[in-house]
This record gives structure tokens, sequence and C-alpha cells, in this order.
């Protein structure tokens, strides 16, 4: 039934509103009214993001999982943190997750600003308590000068303006101007014949049917069981039946660099997540020679990778 209903609500998709996934990235996300974005801001926040004494152990930072290297991810299965211990997840992307409607697989934080304090608690991830991360910073006056001087204020050095801080420095962290995108824009050689073929074949399968918008997500949970999975995604958060096994949709933005897939990380290659979503989700086996067009195509979607210059910490 699962796959049925995908299958009919992507038709309808296809036919009522495709101009809706064919628009390109925006040049910037919206900003929150309570967390105005200045370059000082950005600043702290790129150094927080970096500064792996926010951990317990002082070696793990946001940048361990969330390399720039590799596209903002680590491209392993599942993320490693806190003593090398393997988290439940697949580390996903920051790049354009000032897009998303909703953070993390399962949805759980529904802000940037939520997501930044989430990964410092966790106990296989930097396993620090606020209260402790806070205390470090309060300790290093060099810190101390520079939330004053971004946040003003008796006492600016708290777990909220560190979360506004990193939220900050991600939403910079935005890959504009793909081939795709200016294909959108009318640079008809922007991308091959192969990958506008692969474009059709994404509309006309369906594919769009989640994948749409300027971040190829709707943002919607749905309900699939990859390979050697047994997460129940967002049944975890919610405690509703019918949320079990679902996860959000995944933006498809430079998703040739953010292997491996899926939320256990267990599909190594772009051929093979397009199989499995294929099959899982549209309920169809996908030859081949479709994949391969369709991967051809998403290929076009890795923009130009944001300049960040590793910080000097203080």
């Amino acid at each position: 039934m699962n796959r049925v209903f995908l299958g009919a609500m992507a038709l309808v998709f296809v036919l009522t509103a495709g101009a809706w996934a064919t628009e390109p990235l925006p040049a910037l996300p919206s900003i929150p009214a309570d967390n105005s974005l200045t370059r000082a801001k950005v600043e702290l926040g790129k150094m927080l993001f970096f500064d792996p004494r926010l951990s317990s152990s002082g070696v793990v930072s946001c940048a361990t999982c969330h390399n720039p290297s590799f596209a903002f991810t680590d491209r392993v299965p599942r993320a490693l943190g806190h003593k090398h211990q393997a988290g439940p997840r697949n580390t996903p992307t920051v790049l354009n997750a000032a897009f998303l409607t909703s953070q993390f697989w399962d949805g759980r934080a529904a802000t940037l600003e939520e997501q930044a304090l989430g990964p410092i608690q966790a106990e296989v991830e930097m396993n620090e308590s606020l209260e402790n991360m806070v205390n470090k910073l309060r300790a290093n006056p060099a810190y101390v000068e520079i939330f004053k001087d971004v946040f003003g204020g008796r006492d600016p050095v708290n777990s909220v303006n560190v979360a506004r801080a990193i939220a900050s420095f991600e939403r910079t962290l935005i890959t504009p101007n793909s081939p795709f995108d200016r294909y959108l824009r009318g640079d008809r050689e922007a991308i091959s014949k192969e990958a506008e073929d692969g474009w059709a074949l994404f509309q006309k399968k369906g594919c769009v049917g989640c994948h749409n918008g300027p971040n190829f997500t709707d943002g919607n949970f749905y309900m699939i069981r990859v390979p050697g999975s047994t997460d129940v995604g967002r049944f975890a958060v919610t405690k509703k039946d019918e949320d079990k096994y679902k996860f959000r949709v995944q933006t498809l933005r430079n998703v040739a660099l953010t292997y491996p897939y899926f939320n256990n990380g267990s599909v190594e290659t772009l051929h093979g997540a397009v199989k499995v979503m294929s099959k899982e989700m549209l309920g169809s086996e996908a030859t081949d020679q479709e994949t391969a067009l369709i991967v051809e195509f998403l290929k076009t979607l890795s923009g130009e990778m944001p300049r960040v210059d590793y910080p000097v910490l203080p």
C-alpha cells in the first residue's frame, strides 16, 4: 500500500506541480528574526564548529563528522564520535541544511539552532553537558571577548548563543550555481544529453514526488526499509505507530559527494542508491540504463562549494 500511495502521489505531482521542482537554489536561506546574520557571528560560529574543546574528550568537533573536504559529511557508514563509538546513523551533510524544514534523519529538531546543541550532548558524539561546555568557553578570555563583541550583554557566553553562532555559520554553507541550476536559467549546454535524459526520467518515474523544490526534498517523512536497517526512524520521536521506519526525505543537492547512502550508510554507490529507491519507493525495478541516466542527472546537482578557511582558535 505504501508503494502504491507514493507512486500515485508522484504521478499527481508530475501532472500538477512539476514547475515547483525546477527552481534554482536560492543564494541565501531565510534568516530567523531572533538570530540576525552578521559576519562576526558567522566567524564565531565557524570557530565553535571546528573547536574540539566543546566535546568532553577535547578531540571531537562538529567538523569531525561534517568535514568540509567530504562535502560536510564523513563518508563512513555511521558517524564515529566519542571514544570512536559508531553512532546509529549516517552523517547527513550540513550543506544547504538551512533550507530544510527540520533537522536530523528523524526531524527531531525544527531549526539549525536546536540542532546545533544535540550532537554536543549526545553520548556517542561529543558527550558533553551544556554546562561544562559553557564553563570551558567562559574560562577562555579570548572567547569571552568575542562573545561580548558579537552578542553584547553582561553574560553573552551561554548555550543559546553558542547555538545561534553555529547556526549562523551553517546558514552560509550554500552550494549555488550547480550545472543544473545553470541549465534551469537557460544554459542548455550546462549539462550533458545523458543528464538531460536522466532529468526527464527523474520526472517521468515520479522521483519528483518527494524530491522537489529548490533543495530537492519536500521535507516530509516516508517509510523506507533499506538493506540491513532496523532503525525505527521518526517513531523514536513521535511514538506513533504510523511513523515507524519513516525518515525525512534527504536533499539531493551534492548527492554525488555525500556517499555512502541511507540512514545506515549501507549503500556505497549512487547507482546502488537509485536502484534501491526505485524498488522501495516507486515499486519498480530501474534498468541499468535508466539508473545510469538518472545518476548523470544527479551529478549535475553538485554546486559551488563554500570557501571555508580553517580558523585559528583562541
